[in-house]
């Protein structure tokens, strides 16, 4: 399916569920067929969630950005759609599932959208990038890193002390930034089934 975002039209895939819907923004250099948030999106399915996984970036500004790799790092940019595609789907209760610089966007969204967003939850991501938003995020967010991993994590640790909101580090023993380790993932997969379960109640 096709969602118009911020001007573009944006290639989607929606998956239903009856525990509310969890929007997925991919991380750097990627898109909605990333395997990683494919397999965490599979879980979060399996549990009874709806899932909806979209590009943030057109196709003619995917080869722009694997050429300059400046787009994937507009946090501004992102977030404008990411928070238009949230107003398009008009779901509650919704999560916001974000990888990299997408967590970024993720928590800018949420920010902007106080009374949409239920819960956030990063994956190796670069909340820090959010800037002034993480001051006045209110959704829950769980904020997901390798144990090896460690600039991200002091990042990610820098990041939650700015954030007033509930929030929670867990960091997964043995992974890496891609969480491509035996169990990474499905750790990353029930972590992020819990938090939403907590925090996404009608």
């Amino acid at each position: 399916m096709r969602i118009p975002a911020a001007g573009v039209s944006l290639e989607a895939d929606l998956t239903d569920g009856e525990r509310g819907l969890v929007v997925f923004a991919h991380g750097s250099g990627s898109s909605r067929r990333s395997p990683r948030n494919r397999q965490v999106s599979a879980a979060l399915n399996t549990a009874g969630f709806g899932t909806l996984l979209f590009d943030l970036l057109t196709p003619e500004e995917e080869l722009e950005d694997t050429r300059t790799a400046r787009l994937r790092f507009d946090i501004p940019l992102l977030a404008r759609r990411l928070s238009a595609v949230v107003d398009w789907a008009g779901t509650r209760p919704m999560g916001l599932f974000g990888a990299s610089t997408g967590a970024a966007a993720a928590l800018v969204t949420a920010a902007e959208r106080p009374d949409e967003v239920a819960a956030v939850v990063s994956r190796g991501g670069r909340p820090d990038l959010a800037g002034e938003a993480l001051a006045v995020v209110r959704a829950p967010t769980l904020l997901i890193v390798g144990g090896r991993d460690l600039e991200v994590l002091s990042l990610n640790e820098r990041a939650a002390a700015r954030m007033p909101a509930e929030k929670a580090i867990v960091v997964v023993p043995g992974a890496g930034h891609l969480f491509a380790e035996p169990g990474a993932l499905e750790e990353v997969a029930r972590l992020a089934e819990n938090w939403f379960a907590r925090h996404m109640r009608g």
